[in-house]
């Protein structure tokens, strides 16, 4: 099984993190055979699996649901569970929701949006009781409605402001963060001044890893494909052999290519 310090342990030794999200068992079993070291149960299933037009309507109980479904056929990832939107509007509540999440969805480590400073004592709170988080910076999009859809850190001071957060919420207890959408150079930066694995996501390829949503990753996107994204399926006989040649590419460094880049 893949743990918490086998992916510090590989940001260590710059060997690329292959992560995907997952949403069942079925999903799972054949991620977690390919060799994908980290599961994200990712709130994007309220737009992949239940057809919202955000992550918004997803509440806690479709979260532990999914969580726990995927982690019946994982076989060896880590695994990650998204906080659905306002689960963590106060302490109490991520409280409350780390303690479902991980109980009786039996996730490895819960992931929240955002970098203020109630972010940061929730982060600290949570770490002091044991559990691990993984934080998110960049496009936020639980914050759809507000900054919409959009390359975050171009200017001078939010790409400051961005490095800042990470920087914080890694003295705060974060174990791993996200970065969405952001230029590739914020993405470098951030990631060679911090100790924990960065795993990007249309944030280019010197993160210390990758992350795509499952069906965008084998063409099942409803609509167009996100320009930081790419199907495998395209160039594979199967979706077991897709999910591989996904690992590949992100272990050699192919992926994310220049055509994928967006920052």
């Amino acid at each position: 099984m893949i743990t918490l310090n086998k992916l510090k342990k590989m940001k260590q030794q710059g060997e690329k993190i292959a992560c995907l999200t997952a949403y069942d068992a079925s999903q799972a079993y054949w991620v977690s055979q390919a060799g994908v070291e980290v599961i994200l149960v990712g709130d994007s299933l309220g737009m992949v699996v239940q057809g919202q037009a955000s992550t918004i309507p997803v509440t806690l109980e479709d979260m532990v649901y999914h969580t726990r479904i995927v982690q019946r056929q994982n076989t060896q990832a880590w695994c990650i569970a998204d906080f659905p939107f306002m689960a963590n509007q106060d302490l109490s509540g991520a409280l409350y929701a780390a303690e479902r999440l991980m109980k009786e969805g039996l996730a490895n480590m819960v992931k929240l949006e955002g970098g203020s400073h109630r972010v940061l004592d929730q982060v600290a709170a949570l770490s002091e009781l044991g559990v691990p988080v993984c934080a998110h910076l960049g496009l936020l999009p639980q914050s759809v409605n507000k900054k919409g859809y959009a390359v975050v850190g171009k200017e001078t001071q939010s790409a400051l402001m961005i490095q800042e957060e990470a920087i914080a919420l890694e003295e705060a207890g974060a174990e791993m963060l996200v970065l969405e959408c952001v230029p590739a150079e914020l993405a470098q930066r951030i990631s060679q001044s911090l100790r924990i694995p960065v795993i990007g996501i249309g944030a280019g390829k010197a993160t210390d890893g990758q992350v795509l949503v499952f069906h965008d990753m084998v063409g099942l996107t409803i609509g167009k494909l996100p320009p930081f994204a790419k199907n495998f399926l395209q160039a594979s006989d199967s979706i077991q052999q897709a999910i591989a040649l996904y690992v590949s590419e992100v272990k050699q460094g192919l992926f994310p290519s220049d055509q994928q880049r967006i920052g």
